[in-house]
């Protein structure tokens, strides 16, 4: 999963769950600034902490998995 895509997915989390970027920034203690860039895939340089923060409000969790062999749905999809 590259920046872009986690961005989408967490943007994706937030508004399903009814929490504005403010909020959840103002709860993290992160700058809105930062989950925008990041929402947008903009920033490099959020680091792995912040993102679990994020993750973890929105009742997911960062995972490493062993890498299939197989092509997974999203690469099917965008025809990789």
């Amino acid at each position: 999963m590259d920046l872009q895509t986690l961005g989408k997915a967490i943007s994706t989390l937030r508004q399903q769950n009814g929490v504005s970027q403010l909020k959840m920034a103002e709860h993290l203690g992160i700058s809105r600034a930062t989950i925008n860039a990041l929402e947008n895939g903009r920033s490099g340089d959020v680091g792995i902490r912040k993102v679990m923060a994020i993750l973890d409000y929105l009742g997911k969790e960062l995972a490493i998995r062993d890498k299939s062999p197989f092509p997974t749905l999203e690469e099917l999809r965008d025809g990789q």
